[in-house]
């Protein structure tokens, strides 16, 4: 039933009041919604059996070199302890100006871990050529942060081939200040969405770095229009929690389908809204996780170009 062409499929998660992860959801607790219509769920079943795609994507720009030992431990141990060898694939991309492939999507976890482990911050803002206001564009990139376009190329690249049966995520660690990249946020937000990518976002920067901030806003908002969450830890013991809660989340989420009584393939922006109805667990000030919107098959809009992403 989940193969047909006309379906909509929404990844769904719900915690409890003390963020506990709820796993005994049934389809008659629930209402969809699109556009405000009700709508008939023909498919509700828990996912932590569904392949995972992950692209890991780590900022390596200056911001970042005081706080890499900490995302490196702290990635190692996701990786040990998602990844599934026999299901699993994920792949490791790193980037300044510029987004570089350290390790392409393997299910092999020791290979995963070294491409992590090699991770570092190669130009700083004492590096010379940062400083050379005629050094070639090319080069002067490394200086800078392209966020946006290393999700478009992780997604364009690694992610939307996989098939429509895997989850696809991408774990986001940078402090969201975007100086590059020639793609913009919503961009980036709508390619996600168009290729059923949720963004995890986990904000961290070295905090006596004087250059730029800590952007907040940009990270939970590209996290929340694809379903995802934003973290901001301050330590690493912090650092390792945010980390764990993606684990549990996408161990507990349930795929919901349904067929859209609004037929119109007309590539538009269509709004989704799951309430709870069960009386009982409506007492319970439950959160639940979804994409809040998607776009309609049909009409198509021409992929956003980035910058191509080196290899190591």
């Amino acid at each position: 039933m989940r193969v047909e062409s006309d379906v909509t499929n929404v990844l769904l998660s719900a915690t409890d009041k003390k963020r506990r992860f709820i796993t005994t959801l049934r389809p008659e607790d629930l209402r969809l919604l699109e556009d405000g219509v009700p709508q008939q769920i023909s498919y509700f079943e828990r996912e932590e059996a569904a392949p995972l795609s992950l692209s890991i994507l780590v900022d390596t720009s200056a911001s970042q070199e005081k706080v890499m030992g900490d995302e490196q431990v702290a990635a190692e141990a996701f990786v040990r302890s998602v990844v599934r060898p026999d299901r699993d694939t994920a792949s490791v991309i790193s980037f300044t100006g510029l987004a570089r492939l350290d390790q392409p999507p393997t299910n092999d976890t020791a290979k995963l871990i070294k491409a992590i482990g090699a991770l570092k911050v190669e130009y700083t803002e004492d590096s010379p050529v940062c400083k050379d206001d005629n050094a070639p564009e090319q080069v002067r990139l490394h200086c800078y942060t392209g966020i946006w376009d290393a999700v478009v190329i992780a997604i364009q690249k690694f992610l939307a081939p996989t098939s429509t049966r895997t989850r696809r995520a991408i774990i986001l660690l940078t402090d969201g200040d975007d100086t590059s990249s020639k793609l913009r946020l919503y961009q980036a937000a709508e390619f996600a969405v168009r290729n059923d990518t949720v963004v995890y976002s986990i904000g961290i920067r070295d905090k006596h770095f004087k250059i730029g901030e800590m952007r907040r806003d940009f990270l939970r908002e590209i996290s929340e229009q694809t379903g995802g969450r934003a973290f901001f830890p301050k330590t690493a013991d912090e650092l390792a929690a945010a980390f764990s809660e993606i684990e549990q989340e996408l161990r507990s989420q349930y795929l919901i389908s349904y067929t859209p009584t609004n037929r119109a393939q007309d590539g538009g922006l269509r709004k989704i809204q799951i309430e709870i109805t069960n009386p009982e667990l409506r007492r319970q000030d439950m959160r639940l996780l979804y994409r809040q919107s998607y776009y309609a098959r049909g009409a198509t809009t021409q992929a956003p170009q980035p910058a191509p992403a080196s290899q190591k």
